[in-house]
């Protein structure tokens, strides 16, 4: 295998890592909504600018090609977050997740082998659908209604997993273009900042007025979930940024699905921690997904 396939694949286990830990947090603030997303959007603009300007800077200080990416992205990436975060407050994340990281990189790598070009070897093809297979079947594991969990529930869960998923394959395309693109070429870092203050300005109407009183549930949400707040605002776009610089190194029909990995461990927080259903069937799922990498990591 290439090392540069290798480097990439690193970069993208180390991000499935922080994707999971901020996916958690994002979790356990579930009923934050808008303001909370507001929230890490701000401090992830504010985090990110020292390296975000000098990436502009170091690429000569052409910012055009920065203010074309960032706003693309982020306005894409305001519609995940609060997609998102509305199906952690009405279904589980065992649910949400799963369905969301499926088909995400399903759609990326059709649209990669459509739109973008690629050709893959058949080994990257086959793993991106065993690594789908696998998440589907942690997604639906937990589809048998129970007294804890109402059907309405269950179905809500569903539609805001897809609706995430659809978000997920249109940001993949535009950033991987965005940062390999002769065009554009915009440096990772600075892509992230650019969206970080895209969405800061997108939703701050709807933040700041949300709760009756101007600010008022900005203030709440921050007195009850900083810790979450902070974990989101900083975690989140570390994950992203390695998963951006994989994108330099390999196609995106590759990295999108070895991405997936975050499942594995969000199962294996669910099961354990959240003690969420069927662990079992989900466990062998999240078994499916690394078998599915494997076949990615080979080719």
């Amino acid at each position: 295998m290439p090392t540069v396939n290798l480097l990439a694949l690193g970069l993208v286990l180390a991000a499935a890592v922080a994707h999971a830990v901020w996916n958690l947090a994002a979790k356990k603030a579930g009923a934050g909504g808008v303001p909370f997303v507001w929230l890490a959007s701000v401090c992830s603009a504010v985090l990110l600018a020292p390296l975000g300007i000098w990436g502009v800077l170091g690429s000569g200080g052409h910012w055009l090609p920065w203010l074309l990416g960032g706003a693309v992205s982020g306005v894409l990436h305001t519609g995940y977050f609060v997609l998102l975060q509305r199906g952690y407050a009405q279904g589980d994340i065992s649910v949400v997740y799963p369905l969301a990281r499926g088909t995400g990189p399903a759609l990326s790598v059709l649209l990669a082998l459509l739109v973008l070009g690629e050709r893959p070897g058949w080994p990257a093809v086959l793993g991106a659908a065993v690594v789908v297979g696998g998440v589907v079947l942690i997604g639906l594991s937990g589809s048998t209604p129970t007294p804890a969990k109402r059907p309405s529930r269950l179905g809500a869960g569903v539609l805001y997993g897809v609706l995430t998923g659809f978000t997920i394959a249109a940001y993949t395309l535009w950033d991987a273009h965005s940062v390999t693109s002769a065009g554009l070429a915009v440096f990772p870092i600075s892509l992230m900042w650019g969206s970080a203050l895209a969405e800061v300005l997108l939703l701050a109407p709807f933040a700041l007025r949300s709760g009756g009183t101007t600010g008022s549930r900005v203030r709440s949400v921050w007195s009850q979930n900083r810790r979450e707040v902070l974990i989101v605002a900083t975690v989140s776009p570390l994950a992203y940024v390695l998963v951006l610089f994989a994108l330099q190194l390999a196609p995106v029909a590759m990295v999108a699905p070895a991405r997936e990995l975050s499942v594995v461990f969000v199962t294996l927080a669910g099961a354990f921690l959240l003690h969420e259903a069927e662990p079992r069937k989900r466990l062998i799922g999240a078994g499916i997904v690394v078998a599915g990498v494997a076949l990615i990591a080979v080719s």
